[in-house]
């Protein structure tokens, strides 16, 4: 589990009830049970509305994408598929099937399978690529739950407040409890604006940089696939595939492979 991402929303709570305590303000004025639900309770309802049920099934799948790391590194990766080179070129295609047997990634897999059955390069390329933009579209589809949210909740804090507001202006003629009034109303604005900054928009940018990883896991994948298929030594795939890494991920692989041959 990647605890960044817990971390980061714990950081961000605990920021705000810190700043307004030391500001003298009183922990329990932050807790009102009617701005709990009109916010958050109308922010569900209205996500309801606007996403299908077959989306919504996906969101318990979508908060644990967003949560979990990846399984595989890039070196991980890459190592992989320089033995799988290696064995195709030492044994033939058909040695391959038994190397990822006990394999959980399902995509390798695939591709290994169609270079088995002799599937021809270009058919295989089309067949991967259309694969790594359905994974594409259907994680960010899923996505848009988050995004939905981010933008409905401070709406419904302000619809809060207002609802807030309309109770307080019935009830002039105690002058006394204006103050407080006033203060419980806005409330569900800071309800809506926390929420949406701080939970759903933040999860909606992760799960966007996390499907930006896999994505970039797969085309490196697609890459070695290919490689495999058309028989290029270890020296020439690895050389392609440390390409498709940033710069930091680049030169830790470097490092390590330095310290591994000393």
């Amino acid at each position: 589990m990647d605890i960044t991402t817990l971390l980061g929303i714990i950081i961000g709570i605990v920021s705000l009830i810190l700043g307004f305590v030391l500001e003298g303000g009183k922990i329990g004025a932050l807790i009102q049970l009617t701005a709990i639900i009109i916010v958050f309770g109308g922010t569900i309802g209205a996500v309801i509305i606007g996403t299908p049920f077959k989306k919504l099934k996906k969101v318990p799948f979508i908060i644990k994408y967003a949560f979990v790391d990846g399984k595989a590194s890039p070196k991980e990766t890459i190592d992989q598929l320089i033995d799988l080179s290696n064995i195709s070129r030492r044994e033939g295609l058909l040695a391959l099937e038994g190397a990822l047997h006990d394999s959980d990634n399902e995509f390798l897999k695939d591709g290994i399978q169609m270079i088995i059955d002799g599937g021809d390069a270009e058919m295989i390329q089309d067949i991967i690529s259309r694969k790594i933009e359905k994974r594409e579209e259907r994680i960010l589809s899923i996505a848009k739950v988050f995004e939905a949210a981010g933008g409905f909740a401070p709406t419904m804090g302000i619809i809060g407040t207002v609802m807030g507001l309309v109770h307080i202006l019935g009830q002039l003629d105690d002058p006394q409890s204006l103050g407080p009034s006033i203060a419980v109303a806005f409330i569900a604005t800071l309800y809506g604006v926390a929420s949406a900054n701080m939970i759903y928009l933040p999860l909606y940018n992760k799960v966007k940089a996390r499907l930006n990883e896999e994505i970039m896991m797969m085309e490196l994948q697609a890459e070695g696939l290919l490689s495999i298929q058309y028989g290029e030594n270890s020296t020439i795939l690895k050389s392609k595939l440390m390409a498709f890494l940033d710069e930091q991920e680049y030169e830790e692989l470097t490092d390590k492979d330095v310290i591994e041959s000393e």
